[in-house]
């Protein structure tokens, strides 16, 4: 989300493997959970965009992103983002 907060994008689609953390940033009820912190982090965020939606893809479908996560976790590596233009 930074980001594209930083390039300026004004519509961001977010997809995930992981169906609990896609629901808690679909709703707007305060989190509690483990993960509260950074589902709260995630919401502050959404002002910055005219548009946010969050997908859930199941990980049997998502397996570039898992070979690109698995690929810069054996390198060291941060995070790889994907642009995708409609």
């Amino acid at each position: 989300m930074r980001l594209g907060i930083s390039m300026g994008f004004n519509i961001l689609e977010i997809v995930g493997d992981s169906i609990t953390i896609i629901k808690k940033c679909q709703t707007t009820d305060f989190n509690r959970s483990i993960i509260g912190a950074l589902i709260r982090d995630i919401h502050s965020k959404k002002i910055h965009f005219q548009e946010i939606e969050f997908h859930f893809i199941p990980k049997a479908e998502n397996t570039y992103a898992h070979i690109l996560a698995k690929e810069a976790l054996k390198k060291g590596e941060g995070l790889r983002v994907m642009f995708v233009e409609h």
